[in-house]
């Protein structure tokens, strides 16, 4: 038989487009895309006729096709089970949200909501009141302002207060964030010029009296927290105490860019002391940035907090439009910061749950793990590990935990294996072994993520499907 007549023996797309496979999908993706599938799908198998392979069946061809369109249309945003261990994941979405939270965010997607709209009196308002109050209640700052996020807030307050100036930092804080992103690159698009003060290791007092003096114009010292890193052995730093007291004595403010967003002390939970939003305002800092989604635990967002001369001018800047915060974001701080306020963050809050779980707790956990593994075949065991806080805070801090090992021959295949499931549940590993930390995972996510393991493994052999010992 001939090409040209085996070609022909291909279906038409209407007669595809019949076939129940397709049928079943034409409700959730309509007519057009369907047929965009059907054509794709035909002329692919049109090449391989050509090149001399059997000609598909129809019901294969309709199989083939209905595969193309979900996964052409699938969403790539998906909920994916953190098993890693680290608690704000920076790749898997930073801090979860609390269930007020979420629901909050929930409320003000349904429909209208008073954004911009004074209710009492009966005209526009400003979307900076919603958090302003709250923020301002639990860190006794004058005034606060929630912008997209905390790159953004030292951008806004940066451009705002120093533009065209010197702004004197520390060269031991010329840090660089996640993705690149460098202090020196931020402060260059502020249009403020950079003073750099002391050395990398070493910086003291003087080093910014002899930069004040020399330089006439500063308008602005800063101070950046090392948040993912930490600078050991012959060193010093000048305190952010004593950088208020100089300011105040050649009439700056200081800006603290805290990065992180602590609202608790993070001493209690066996950790290193993490800086409080509330030791920089009472310290005196003028203006304080961090973040929203990392320790604080709510929604990504940059925050603004001091004092009412430095703060206000910033919402009438033209770059706090461009970078102010959604109705979501807001809804979801809003009910984030509550939590604080009601003293029940460590309950509520996941990121501040996680970090409160005591050992005993995780270790019931990981021999529940353990125990319905075993049931369905699985092999597994429990290992002494450390979870850590991540997000670029507290560098090299480490909370104990117990770890679920799943002992294979080849670890990474049984990871990409579980990054396939429904959900995707990333896992690590350690010392050649897939460990499970159960630190990270919420606890209505221990079945899905017991169902994602045991489907993969052969329940009678208690190893991957097609796995090599």
């Amino acid at each position: 038989m001939s090409t040209v007549e085996r070609l022909r023996q291909l279906p038409s797309v209407d007669r595809l487009l019949g076939e129940p496979a397709l049928q079943d999908l034409l409700p959730l993706y309509g007519h057009r895309l369907a047929v965009a599938a059907v054509r794709e799908t035909l002329e692919r198998a049109r090449e391989e006729v050509r090149r001399g392979r059997e000609v598909p069946s129809q019901e294969a061809l309709a199989a083939r096709a209905a595969a193309h369109l979900r996964d052409r249309l699938a969403p790539t945003l998906r909920p994916v089970i953190n098993a890693t261990g680290v608690i704000i994941h920076t790749n898997l979405g930073r801090a979860p949200l609390s269930a007020a939270a979420r629901a909050a965010m929930e409320a003000a997607a349904r429909g209208y909501s008073n954004l911009e709209y004074d209710l009492p009196a009966g005209r526009r308002g400003h979307r900076t009141v919603h958090a302003e109050r709250l923020l301002c209640e639990l860190t006794g700052a004058e005034s606060a302002l929630v912008v997209n996020n905390n790159a953004g807030a030292v951008l806004l307050a940066l451009t705002g207060l120093a533009r065209g100036r010197g702004v004197l930092i520390s060269r031991g804080q010329l840090v660089e964030i996640g993705g690149g992103f460098r202090v020196p690159d931020v402060m260059r698009e502020s249009g403020a010029r950079l003073i750099e003060v002391g050395t990398t290791n070493r910086t003291h007092r003087y080093d910014y009296e002899r930069a004040l003096a020399e330089e006439p114009d500063a308008a602005l010292i800063l101070r950046a927290h090392h948040s993912n890193f930490r600078i050991v052995g012959f060193t010093a730093e000048v305190g952010l105490p004593e950088l208020v007291e100089l300011g105040q004595a050649h009439g700056l403010p200081v800006m603290d860019d805290l990065g992180s967003g602590a609202l608790l002390d993070t001493a209690p939970f066996g950790l290193a002391h993490e800086p409080t939003v509330q030791e920089s305002v009472a310290a005196g800092a003028g203006v304080v940035c961090f973040s929203g989604d990392k320790l604080l635990g709510g929604p990504q967002a940059g925050i603004i907090v001091g004092k009412a001369e430095f703060v206000d001018p910033l919402k009438r800047n033209p770059l706090a439009r461009a970078l102010r915060a959604d109705k979501l974001c807001l809804a979801g701080l809003q009910a984030t910061l509550m939590h604080y306020l009601k003293d029940e963050a460590t309950e509520q809050v996941p990121v501040w749950r996680m970090i409160a779980t005591p050992l005993s707790e995780i270790e019931r956990r990981a021999r529940r793990w353990r125990r319905r593994l075993r049931q369905a075949g699985v092999r597994a065991e429990i290992v002494d590990g450390r979870s850590t806080v991540g997000g670029g805070s507290l560098p090299g801090e480490t909370l104990p935990t117990k770890l679920l090992t799943l002992p294979v021959a080849d670890p990474d295949r049984l990871a990409a294996a579980l990054r396939g499931s429904a959900p995707p549940v990333v896992a690590r590993i350690e010392a050649d072994r897939l460990v499970l930390d159960p630190r990270t995972v919420l606890p209505e996510e221990e079945r899905e993520l017991l169902r994602a393991v045991t489907a993969i493994f052969e329940p009678d052999r208690g190893r991957p499907t097609g796995a090599e010992d």
